[in-house]
C-alpha cells in the first residue's frame, strides 16, 4: 500500500480493528493536507484489502453488480438530498421543471412496453427488457416536463403504467 500506514486500534467493546491512515494527494482529498483515519473491523479487513487492489473500472463494475443484486442504488441518498428545500427557499414555491420518469408496472403488452423503453432510453434490447422486468424502475432522470409527459404518453399507449416524480 502506498502512502498508507496501518496500526492496530482497539474499538469500543474490545474488538480488534485496524486503523488505516491515508495521506491522499491534495487533488483527491476533500481538505488538502489532511489525512483520513478509518477504523476497519477485523471481519472486513480482507474485503477492504481486496478492494484496495482493484482498479477504478473494476470498482465501478462491482458497484453496478451490487446495485443490481440487492436492488439498491448508491446515488439514492444524493437524490434524496436534492429534493430537500434549502432553508432560505422554504417560503418560495416553485413549479418543478425536471421529472424522473418511473415505470411502475408493465401491463398486458410487455413486448410493446419494452420497445418503447428501448426507443426512449437508447438501450439495447436486453437492457431494455431487464429494465422493464425490474419495474417499478426509473427509466429517465431529470427530464424536462414536456419530454417527461411525452414519454409517459408513449409508455401508457404501449400498455405500461408510469408516474412522474
Amino acid at each position: 500500500m502506498t502512502d498508507e500506514q496501518k496500526k492496530p486500534a482497539q474499538a469500543d467493546g474490545g474488538v480488534d480493528k485496524e486503523e488505516i491512515t491515508t495521506d491522499a494527494p491534495a487533488d483527491t482529498a476533500s481538505d488538502a493536507g489532511e489525512s483520513k483515519d478509518v477504523v476497519v473491523p477485523d471481519k472486513f479487513k480482507s474485503l477492504v484489502e481486496e478492494i484496495e487492489k482493484m482498479s477504478v473500472l473494476d470498482l465501478a463494475e462491482l458497484v453496478k453488480i451490487l446495485e443490481d443484486k440487492f436492488g439498491v442504488s448508491a446515488a439514492a441518498p444524493a437524490m434524496m438530498m436534492a429534493g430537500v428545500p434549502v432553508a432560505g427557499d422554504a417560503g418560495a414555491v416553485e413549479e418543478k421543471s425536471e421529472f424522473n420518469v418511473e415505470l411502475t408496472s408493465v401491463g398486458d403488452n410487455k413486448i410493446g412496453v419494452i420497445k418503447v423503453v428501448k426507443e426512449i432510453t437508447g438501450l439495447g434490447l436486453k437492457d431494455a427488457k431487464d429494465l422493464v422486468d425490474g419495474a417499478p424502475k426509473v427509466i429517465k432522470e431529470a427530464v424536462a416536463k414536456e419530454a417527461a409527459e411525452e414519454m409517459k404518453k408513449k409508455i401508457e399507449e404501449a400498455g405500461g403504467n408510469v408516474t412522474l416524480k
